[in-house]
């Protein structure tokens, strides 16, 4: 890891954000969306999928990861939501009978560490806007990154291993899925030639 970049410490989950801040909506079923490894590895019951665009948020390696792609001596980065711009992803429709389960397996995953603020989000798909679960990352977190340089970002990357695997193939991963979906890429592809050149040195 560069001398120059901090390393931040572990972190305990956030009393502030239980549970109790995203309930389904009693009877009804309900939309998740996805813009990083929930694109192909949901992990929940759903009965539609969709694509979506969320305005007024971003899909950017933003959070230091010490669990799923890195650890708290050696962090790798995974994807949060951050202010500004727009993100394409997939929306799931959850059953309204799974809706508890879904939420609870959903907090599990993402709020070990309380650095993602679960809300309500609005997208756009092509049958028009529904409201989302989401996670937007919370930027008094301390493994909210800030700005990252580009060269930094992918320093991260290549140093990451967790419990889930290596951070490149995250990374490699979410590409090959936009990709797929026909949504693009964009910096992200960028960011993983720079992250296989350096691989390749």
């Amino acid at each position: 890891m560069p001398n120059d970049l901090p390393l931040p410490a572990e972190t305990p989950p956030s009393e502030s954000n239980t549970r109790e801040h995203l309930s389904p909506p009693p009877g009804e079923d309900f939309w998740v969306f996805g813009y990083g490894s929930l694109m192909w590895h949901p992990g929940f019951p759903h009965v539609e999928v969709r694509v979506a665009v969320l305005h007024g948020y971003h899909r950017r390696f933003c959070v230091y990861s010490h669990r799923y792609r890195g650890t708290p001596e050696c962090p790798g980065l995974v994807l949060g939501l951050d202010r500004g711009g727009s993100c394409r992803g997939l929306v799931f429709r959850v059953p309204a009978a799974e809706g508890e389960s879904v939420l609870d397996y959903l907090h599990e995953r993402e709020m070990i560490t309380g650095v993602y603020l679960p809300t309500w989000l609005t997208v756009e798909t092509a049958q028009g806007p529904v409201s989302a679960a989401g996670f937007v990352v919370d930027r008094d977190h301390p493994q909210y990154t800030g700005r990252l340089t580009l060269e930094e970002t992918a320093e991260l990357i290549l140093q990451g291993h967790g419990a889930r695997g290596a951070c490149t193939d995250y990374l490699a991963n979410t590409v090959r899925h936009l990709e797929g979906l026909g949504l693009g890429a964009g910096p992200l592809k960028r960011l993983l030639s720079v992250v296989e050149a350096r691989g390749e040195e």
